[in-house]
């Protein structure tokens, strides 16, 4: 990731997006766990509100642990529209 201005926290949760395939979704909780911050879920979370980088950092295909999609620094109804063509477009092409 460039620059300094990021802490390396949100470098470890941006590039850990970046390992969800398309027309899939991670919750909070497994991108903690996957940085070595299993308890850090609401860190995760305000981190990805501070996504600069999106949607080419995937932040939208992360989810509350309850299957609800959690927020969305462009609103939840775009959040839930990326997912659907994502999903759509994984089953068109068998991706």
């Amino acid at each position: 990731m460039a620059g300094n201005k990021f802490s390396e926290f949100d470098k470890k949760v941006w590039t850990e997006c970046l390992e969800i395939p398309e027309g899939e979704v991670r919750t909070y909780k497994w991108i903690a766990e996957r940085i070595g911050h299993p308890g850090a879920y609401r860190a995760v979370g305000n981190s990805l509100g501070r996504n600069p980088f999106a949607p080419e950092v995937p932040c939208h295909r992360v989810i509350r642990s309850d299957g609800t999609p959690g927020g969305y620094s462009g609103g939840i109804e775009k959040k839930l529209k990326l997912l659907q063509k994502e999903k759509e477009l994984k089953s068109k092409y068998n991706i």
